[in-house]
């Protein structure tokens, strides 16, 4: 697309440090080596198949000298293991696709990993999360460069929404933790019985334990509560029901042990970053 004066908004060049990348199966040719990095207004950093792979010879030094004279740097989904690496993201907030998070977290500590949001703007360093969190990265950038108008164009020419509702929390199930095998029989219990009506006490009781007692366990081995535990597993069943179920939003919220509509709501919003109904038709849509 152009803009209103017949220009192009962006010329877009692939530099490397072969003459074809790879991407899984695909080749992409590169027009230029990392020297183009010294004259590029915008680089944007693509994912590699191994993140923890040593990175090609030249990366580092092009990625900060390229940063160093104001180079605006971008990544798309685990291209922000390459900005960390380079020592570029130390100290500032930043995403990555949430399956690497841990990795991330682990690699970088250095790095405030918000792994529950689509993209951050820390304004010359941009990081996105999965793929397609990387177009909404685009148009953000977009609509920074050459107004709301242009990247809502942007947006209609690439069929897809300018803004994009909630993080990647929509898309998550949380999975145990390895270090929670102490409390697997509690765990598993309460998986099966999150529907009822339960209250801290009853669950410390079906621990044979205090309260207090309990509390400790679960903060010690989950980093939670035990009732914030049982609502993250109502909330992920709710998920499940959402996607595949026809019942309606409040009836669902009740199959999962929510006490009335207003609570299922506040708690999946929080927990998942949208509203049920919002959850529910992003993967009706992208089931049908």
């Amino acid at each position: 697309m152009c803009l209103a004066d017949g220009t192009s908004p962006y010329r877009v060049r692939v530099c490397g440090t072969e003459p074809i990348v790879s991407a899984g199966p695909f080749g992409i040719a590169t027009d230029l080596g990392l020297e183009a990095l010294s004259e590029a207004d915008t680089v944007v950093v693509p994912a590699r198949d191994d993140v923890t792979a040593p990175l090609p010879e030249g990366v580092i030094d092009a990625l900060r000298a390229a940063h160093a004279r104001g180079a605006r740097i971008a990544s798309i989904c685990a291209g922000a293991f390459t900005l960390a690496e380079a020592g570029i993201l130390d100290g500032k907030r930043v995403t990555t696709h949430w399956l690497a998070a841990d990795l991330f977290r682990e690699m970088y500590p250095a790095v405030h990993l918000d792994a529950d949001v689509l993209y951050v703007d820390e304004g010359q360093v941009l990081t996105s999360a999965g793929a397609a969190a990387g177009l909404d990265l685009c148009l953000h950038m977009v609509a920074r460069d050459h107004g709301a108008a242009v990247a809502a164009e942007a947006a209609r020419m690439a069929v897809t929404p300018l803004h994009r509702d909630g993080g990647q929390a929509q898309y998550v199930v949380r999975n145990r933790r390895s270090s929670e095998a102490g409390l697997g029989d509690m765990l598993a219990w309460i998986e099966h019985n999150a529907h009822r009506e339960l209250s801290l006490e009853d669950l410390a009781a079906q621990a044979a334990t205090s309260v207090r007692s309990l509390n400790r366990r679960f903060r010690a081995e989950t980093g939670q509560t035990p009732m914030q535990w049982l609502t993250g597993v109502r909330v992920r069943h709710a998920q499940q029901l959402l996607e595949c179920s026809a019942d309606s939003v409040e009836r669902i919220g009740r199959e999962v042990g929510f006490g009335s509509p207003a609570n299922f709501r506040e708690q999946f919003r929080r927990l998942a970053g949208v509203s049920p109904l919002t959850y529910r038709n992003t993967f009706r849509a992208q089931s049908a």
